[in-house]
């Protein structure tokens, strides 16, 4: 059964008045998201990780030297389905209930977290990702390199920034400090951090 690249959660020009343009999703979404479909499905064809679920295939891919190109592509796959969801338009702002509660917690402040997801972004080398996970019980922010994400370490995201430079290249040029403050004050999905928390 092939691997199939789901739909954006909202339209691809839903972003625009948020600091997001269409082309941005035409490029991103329809090229290289795709491109990492396509590829993953051309890798596992006829082999027995075809059948198997994206996250059994980053699971099982991950450490094995002979599918580094089928992690690769798996899991940008499934980090790009992912950061999508970690997009809403009129996003950012705070979480409420039980999220912010465990932010306030683990983190000192809500104002910490930021400041700690922000650092993260900004400083990851290269390509990657910023995430805010449950690791255990206690949520921590971590960046990973290029596709590496927090399945692969058995941690659970609750949701992510990428920040390879095609992600904002359209939009910020290479300003990636002004693209992650938007991201967190007008385009973060909180509702879909707080039904990851809520996930045995």
């Amino acid at each position: 059964m092939a691997f199939v690249q789901p739909p954006l959660p909202f339209d691809i020009n839903a972003l625009e008045p948020y600091g997001m343009k269409a082309e941005t999703f035409e490029y991103h979404y329809g090229k290289h998201h795709k491109a990492y479909v396509d590829n993953l499905n051309k890798l596992t064809e006829g082999t027995e990780l075809a059948d198997k679920s994206l996250e059994e295939v980053i699971k099982t891919s991950f450490k094995d030297s002979s599918k580094v190109g089928i992690f690769n592509n798996a899991a940008q796959v499934w980090n790009h389905t992912f950061f999508w969801n970690s997009l809403k338009p009129g996003g950012g702002g705070t979480p409420t209930g039980d999220l912010a509660a465990k932010i306030d917690k683990d983190f000192g402040s809500f104002d910490k977290f930021k400041e700690e997801f922000s650092n993260a972004a900004a400083t990851q080398f290269g390509s990657g990702w910023s995430w805010l996970i449950d690791d255990g019980g206690t949520l921590k922010v971590i960046k990973t390199p290029n596709a590496e994400n927090p399945l692969a370490y058995g941690q659970k995201a609750l949701l992510t920034l990428d920040v390879w430079e095609h992600a904002y290249y359209i939009d910020y040029r290479n300003a990636r400090p002004a693209f992650i403050k938007n991201f967190l004050e007008n385009l973060v999905n909180w509702d879909f951090a707080t039904e990851n928390l809520a996930k045995a």
